[in-house]
Parts: C-alpha cells; sequence; structure tokens
C-alpha cells in the first residue's frame, strides 16, 4: 500500500471542498467525531459487561451444581374421561410439579 504525501491529500481536500461545499465539511466533521465518541463508549461498556458476565461464570462455577431433575412420567390420559376430569388430572399433575420444584429450591438454599 502506498502512502499519501503531500500532494495527494491537497487533491483529496479539494475534491472534498468541491463536492460538500465549504460550509458542510465543519459539520461532517463534527457529526463524525460525535459518531466516535459515541462508538467508543458503546465499546467500553459491552467490555465492562464481558468482564462482569465473566466474573459471574467463575463464581457460578464455583458453586457446586444442583442434581438435575428426574422427568416424571406423566400417564396418558384415558379416552374415556370427560374434559373436567381431565381438566382436573392435569391440576394435580401441575400441583404435585410446582410441589417438586419448591422442594428442589428449599435443597438449594
Amino acid at each position: 500500500m502506498s502512502q499519501l504525501g503531500v500532494p495527494e491529500l491537497l487533491i483529496i481536500a479539494l475534491v472534498l471542498v468541491l463536492l460538500f461545499g465549504a460550509k458542510k465539511l465543519p459539520e461532517m466533521a463534527r457529526g463524525v467525531g460525535r459518531s466516535l465518541r459515541i462508538f467508543k463508549s458503546e465499546t467500553a461498556k459491552l467490555r465492562d459487561d464481558d468482564d462482569e458476565t465473566t466474573h459471574t461464570v467463575q463464581a457460578q462455577a464455583a458453586q457446586p451444581q444442583p442434581q438435575p431433575v428426574q422427568p416424571q412420567q406423566i400417564p396418558a390420559p384415558q379416552p374415556t374421561l370427560s374434559a373436567e376430569e381431565q381438566a382436573r388430572q392435569l391440576e394435580e399433575q401441575a400441583a404435585r410439579l410446582r410441589a417438586g420444584a419448591a422442594a428442589q429450591a428449599d435443597k438449594r438454599d
């Protein structure tokens, strides 16, 4: 890649002035400066978030992992049951699952 010398830079500056006008160039430079400032602050925030995530993951890895919950066998519904009976059975199963999950949470604490 060849380096740009003074004559090349002057030609580029002249073309920019002709294309955009002398009034627009300072406004464009300000806009680019603001954009770069915003970009820099956002990338710094992303790096900070990554650092926090790394520390959180390391802290979680140090804690013992809970035992996985064994899936419960759900009996197949009998086709002779009415819709009300099926709904009652589903509610009972949901209550048992919630009680099991609460017991698991109590064991962890």
